[in-house]
């Protein structure tokens, strides 16, 4: 397990309002098994849809969601966090460098909140994580359009990301 991510959640672990957030409304035991799978290379898409119904019913219970938001909040737990996130772009230093530039920006982090606090918007996230799922490149844009266009918190993020070359590094192709 990556050291960087290990040392988030412990930090995390050691948060009242973390363990508080957590303790009556997610099976540990199931995120655990959820975790060991998705760690060997060879998993089916049966766990993967699994983790996306855990995180989305997860994120839909105000103490978890709030848990999250405050993962990225705290210093202690954001810096490890982003170092392990980052980590897998060792051979794409300009997308790790926006990524964590983007986490460690305030404003980015205050859109965040709005983006997940807000049901509507969850909801086309989650139909927009489903058509990528699905490979249904259209729906994906068509979500992505209506969340932009209907939501500013959703404009607002992505004007947050781009100033910080985020999307702009996504779309290079490695080298």
């Amino acid at each position: 397990m990556n050291r960087d991510l290990l040392k988030a959640l412990q930090v995390a672990w050691g948060l009242p309002e973390f363990r508080s957030g957590l303790r009556h409304l997610i099976d540990l035991d199931e995120v655990s098994a959820l975790l060991a799978t998705l760690s060997v290379a060879e998993h089916d898409r049966d766990v993967e849809r699994s983790l996306v119904g855990l995180l989305r019913s997860a994120l839909d219970t105000v103490e978890i969601r709030e848990a999250v938001l405050l993962l990225l909040e705290r210093h202690e737990v954001r810096r490890p966090l982003v170092a392990a996130l980052v980590e897998p772009l060792a051979d794409r230093p300009g997308a790790a460098a926006a990524v964590a530039s983007a986490a460690e920006d305030p404003t980015v982090r205050r859109e965040v909140r709005a983006v997940l606090d807000n049901a509507k918007v969850r909801e086309l996230v989650w139909q927009a994580v489903d058509d990528q799922a699905n490979d249904d490149r259209l729906g994906l844009i068509r979500r992505a359009l209506v969340l932009v266009v209907r939501h500013p918190s959703v404009a607002r993020l992505a004007w947050a990301l781009r100033r910080h070359g985020v999307f702009r590094e996504l779309r290079r192709k490695p080298r």
